[in-house]
């Protein structure tokens, strides 16, 4: 049509269409990338501060502002389940709960340990310095897909600290639960309601005791294939630099950005994309 008329107006809904397709087919391409069992479920996410205090929390919170920021980009809703403050700020832990369609396929590309290096805003010498925060994400399971004996679960009642206002302070509304077969602890302590709270700590208890199950079977997998332990603490799988020079690279896949602020605003679909891309089926060393 443009061959034979040409017209500025068509030539750009023609171009906008063309962008439109490519973005479509490039989202459509990533969901065919998602072939594991609980890919398409709820997601479960835990940030904890590593070692390195003030600096250390102010970082937890930096990823749980990115992570939030990425589920508000694509339509998922956000909802924090539990909290522990940093001493000065931030958080020593805080975990979330990400629900919408292949949340947890999406977002366990972020399981692992996430390395900052920038000037620190908390020392007067304006040093650089590098804090860790641990990321793990986990599914959300239903009840009825894992068995509990009930007489295996500790439930207690506390009182929620932080600022929480005067009902949370003034009555026992937080949930701890221990799983006493496998020492597993749970806490939630950010709903007004005592039910809501314990309701939210055994979705999470849930989700770790599935995990563990499935831990347990791949450490049995990887006993046969000859592989070394679980990644320990320190092992980064992504480093954030923002002096002297600024790049977030992922280290599994090689993927990388000098967009240090747009990744912390959220814009992480190029490394999950390149994690997908990347990793083997979940089933691929199971016969």
């Amino acid at each position: 049509m443009l061959r034979q008329e040409p017209d500025e107006g068509t030539e750009r809904e023609a171009d906008k269409m063309a962008i439109d397709l490519i973005a479509k087919l490039d989202a459509y391409e990533l969901r065919t990338l998602l072939s594991g069992e609980h890919d398409g479920r709820n997601a479960l996410l835990e940030v904890n501060a590593g070692a390195g205090g003030s600096e250390a929390c102010d970082w937890a919170a930096m990823l749980q502002r990115m992570y939030a920021r990425y589920a508000e980009q694509h339509g998922y809703k956000m909802e924090i389940l539990s909290e522990t403050p940093g001493d000065v700020t931030g958080y020593r832990s805080v975990q979330m709960l990400i629900a919408g369609e292949n949340a947890y396929g999406f977002l366990k590309a972020e399981s692992g340990v996430h390395r900052l290096v920038r000037i620190s805003p908390f020392d007067a010498a304006a040093r650089r310095h590098t804090s860790f925060a641990k990321v793990e994400v986990l599914p959300e399971i239903e009840e009825n897909e894992v068995s509990i004996n009930p007489d295996d679960l500790k439930v207690e009642t506390l009182r929620a600290g932080g600022a929480g206002g005067q009902h949370v302070n003034k009555t026992e509304s937080a949930v701890r639960i221990t799983h006493l077969p496998t020492g597993l602890v749970v806490n939630c302590q950010n709903e007004r309601s005592q039910h809501k709270n314990r309701a939210s700590a055994m979705s999470v208890l849930l989700a770790r005791l599935s995990e563990l199950e499935r831990t347990q079977s791949q450490d049995r997998i990887n006993a046969l294939k000859g592989d070394g332990g679980p990644a320990a603490w320190g092992r980064q799988i992504r480093s954030y630099v923002m002096q002297p020079y600024t790049m977030v690279k992922d280290h599994r896949t090689g993927y990388e950005t000098g967009n240090v602020s747009g990744v912390l605003d959220g814009d992480i679909d190029g490394f999950i994309e390149a994690f997908l891309k990347k990793a083997p089926p979940e089933d691929a060393f199971i016969e």
